[in-house]
């Protein structure tokens, strides 16, 4: 193996490693925070993630986008953002899935891409600087 490859190596392996610990995130939901809904959420909005309720250590972001389809159990049609630290040791980490129900279903996304990774979907400042870097190195240093 070249030293260029295990130097480009090592540095891809610096820039996207992540401890997981002291995230911020968004923290608000859009029923009693209208600014919640907007695609990045005003700083007032951010939240430093260090103390979880029950001693646990928060280690990503979440978003859960809500849609009330119809009247249920006198709840009005609407539809909700939540934004939230989180924890959680499943496949659902970095991604979303969607639950349905009667008269309602919501999309949940988490993430631990970095702070305020909850905001608009999309990809990550981190990650278009991670892959920006890599493939300047590898031009670089493999050229």
């Amino acid at each position: 193996m070249s030293a260029k490859f295990f130097c480009l190596a090592l540095l891809t392996l610096v820039l996207s490693a992540q401890t997981g610990y002291a995230i911020k995130c968004f923290v608000c939901n859009s029923h009693t925070d209208k600014a919640c809904m907007q695609d990045r959420p005003p700083e007032s909005l951010e939240k430093d993630c260090t103390d979880a309720p029950d001693g646990a250590t928060y280690t990503m972001c979440r978003k859960i986008v809500q849609h009330i389809d119809f009247e249920v159990n006198g709840l009005q049609p609407d539809h909700r953002v939540i934004r939230s630290c989180g924890y959680e040791a499943s496949n659902y980490v970095d991604k979303c899935y969607q639950r349905a129900g009667f008269g309602g279903r919501q999309e949940v996304c988490s993430c631990t891409t970095g702070d305020m990774c909850n905001s608009a979907p999309g990809i990550s400042s981190m990650s278009v600087m991670v892959t920006v870097a890599v493939a300047a190195l590898a031009r670089l240093f493999l050229y």
